[in-house]
């Protein structure tokens, strides 16, 4: 893993935010928005609340566990904690009128048992890197991917839209939130990336494909790379990004002791 985050050439503090946590396979990654400095306290509340529970979490109990009423166990404990992360921004709001108004993206990523567990809420993204193939794989919650989805405007109009940092979905704006969580295969090789809209905003995807593809070796050089090349196009916005290549399978343990430990922790 690897994780970059800088404010851009033009706005002077960093409303991102990026936590990556390697031995629990987790990465966070959010994008405030609000007042003065009120969105970068959004989104490290988000980062720091997120990877310190789960942390807590995962350690005493492995996410693989068996979830109730057909629920994964991983997804209830994601939805549960965003949840409280979300309250705890919307308090923080409310109770402190220099933070009025503030909020924040959310893209996460749990790798466990040869999967990948993604949340997320708004439009900060994950890419994936498979070989040739490059595929955006979590969908924007914004007012742009609706009228794409609706046939009112094309993707390459898309690019070119006033509209671009208007999200339907975001952290400690409403009492509720609803994260959308998803399971993925993950094959070793593969190499994922969770950015804010500063990158894709301002390098097209494929650039920044060729750069995960060319630097993959030295995932610091690349998470640096794809930095400057945001920042070189224009750098409007801040831009955070958060490289991770899978060396290997990693199947959770399934002997007789994990799974007396996992009857124990219900």
């Amino acid at each position: 893993m690897a994780a970059r985050s800088d404010p851009g050439m033009v706005r002077s503090n960093n409303e991102d935010s990026v936590k990556t946590h390697p031995a629990l396979g987790l990465v966070v990654l959010a994008d405030g928005m609000g007042g003065y400095n009120a969105g970068e306290v959004a989104s490290g509340m988000a980062t720091t609340l997120l990877a310190t529970e789960l942390d807590r979490i995962f350690t005493a109990r492995s996410p693989g566990s068996e979830g109730a009423e057909g629920v994964p166990w991983v997804h209830q404990v994601l939805a549960g904690e965003i949840a409280r992360a979300n309250n705890a921004i919307l308090h923080a709001a409310q109770s402190q009128p220099q933070y009025s108004g503030m909020g924040t993206t959310l893209v996460m990523a749990l790798f466990h048992d040869n999967k990948m567990t993604v949340a997320h809420i708004g439009d900060s993204r994950l890419y994936r890197c498979r070989g040739e193939d490059f595929d955006q794989v979590t969908r924007d919650h914004s007012l742009l991917q609706e009228q794409i989805d609706s046939g009112m405007i094309t993707a390459e109009e898309a690019r070119h839209s006033q509209n671009k940092n208007l999200v339907t979905r975001a952290l400690g704006i409403d009492p509720s939130v609803e994260p959308e969580i998803h399971d993925y295969d993950v094959q070793p090789g593969d190499i994922y990336l969770l950015c804010s809209d500063g990158l894709n905003d301002m390098v097209e995807d494929e650039e920044i494909a060729m750069t995960l593809q060319m630097l993959s070796a030295n995932l610091e050089l690349c998470a640096t790379q794809l930095v400057q090349m945001a920042n070189d196009n224009g750098g409007r916005d801040n831009v955070s990004v958060i490289v991770v290549k899978i060396k290997q399978a990693f199947p959770a343990p399934r002997g007789w002791l994990n799974r007396l430990m996992a009857w124990f922790c219900k």
